[in-house]
């Protein structure tokens, strides 16, 4: 598994530094909010990207006519509610999904659920109908069930592509990284730790054990240290105090996992990230691991590998929690309209 896991910055600079002339066609549903715009902004300083596509149903002309003056090659257009979504989508290679509603203090990630499902099943649906084809990256929040309902609209269709749906749980791994590499003195940009599992609260396993480079780390502080990664977005809701939850760190990551994906479509080969995907890994239906990635999504499932019995007990113990939310999300997508 070590030597298999990408530095974890290497996307990002890539994304930002490469020369390559690529003509990777991007759409983001929900471009004007707290994670879109910023995530909109890194995907068009992309050399990568050559067309971005921008929907929202409030500001996207003002974000889209702000962006367009960067000077980078990635051509921006906005696109206003409902009736300009078709064309939003239209021939896009990827699609990324930041819509919905912010996390506030006290609200749990399934709090989000009632109001982020619908909006996922619209937009997913019109994905389904207009782009078939593309990859679809869901940051929208419960991601343990948006996941599932996304694949559920796929399958009304008659469009589903289990290689080709992603639950972007990088922030998790992100995470992770810097905060071994904060406990450990390293350099982040070289610290990769997998994190597996699901996308809320104990559900979020990191596999320290399987860090490179190799860490060790006393019981209690690999306790307090994973139970950091499970809640470290609790921390930043808390810190924003009602003004939101991570927008600019999930923009990071969400573009980090973009570059990583269109890098492998492009031919690029040993491209792994982990995401939350369709997985015959465990007994839930859905789990994140490592994915090798290549031109038509995911290539190979690496599976879990060799975990220690303090992460093989995380995993029994998350079990029944994503399950739940699987089912949840699934339920949700057979009664939408």
């Amino acid at each position: 598994m070590l030597s298999r896991l990408a530095r974890p910055a290497a996307a990002l600079r890539r994304g930002l530094a490469t020369t390559a002339q690529n003509n990777a066609k991007v759409a983001v549903l929900g471009a004007s909010g707290g994670i879109g715009q910023p995530l909109s902004l890194l995907l068009k300083n992309s050399p990568l990207v050559s067309r971005l596509s921008l929907y929202d149903i409030a500001h996207t002309p003002g974000v889209a006519a702000d962006l367009s003056h960067i000077e980078t090659r990635a051509n921006v257009k906005g696109f206003l509610g409902p009736e300009q979504l078709p064309e939003c989508l239209k021939g896009c290679d990827v699609v990324v999904i930041p819509a919905g509603v912010p996390r506030k203090p006290g609200m749990t990630r399934d709090d989000l659920f009632n109001t982020n499902a619908s909006i996922v099943a619209t937009l997913t649906s019109a994905c389904a109908k207009h782009c078939p084809e593309a990859m679809i990256c869901i940051i929208s929040n419960p991601v343990n069930s948006t996941i599932p309902i996304t694949s559920e609209v796929f399958k009304k269709h008659g469009v589903y592509n289990p290689n080709r749906i992603f639950g972007v749980t990088t922030l998790d791994i992100v995470r992770a990284n810097t905060f071994v590499a904060e406990l450990k003195g390293l350099d982040p940009a070289r610290v990769s730790v997998p994190v597996i599992g699901g996308h809320a609260g104990k559900t979020i396993i990191p596999l320290i054990s399987q860090c490179t480079p190799k860490v060790d780390f006393p019981q209690d502080q690999l306790e307090k240290l994973t139970g950091r990664i499970q809640e470290a977005g609790t921390e930043v809701v808390k810190a924003k105090a009602g003004a939101g939850s991570a927008t600019l760190s999930m923009a990071y990551a969400g573009a980090r996992f973009v570059f990583s994906l269109v890098d492998a479509m492009n031919g690029k080969e040993g491209v792994i990230e982990c995401a939350f995907v369709r997985s015959e890994e465990t007994e839930s239906p859905y789990f994140s691991t490592p994915l090798l990635l290549g031109k038509n999504g995911i290539e190979k499932n690496l599976g879990i590998g060799k975990i220690s019995p303090f992460e093989e007990k995380m995993v029994a113990e998350a079990m029944s929690e994503l399950k739940a939310s699987i089912k949840k999300g699934e339920d949700f997508a057979k009664n939408f309209k």
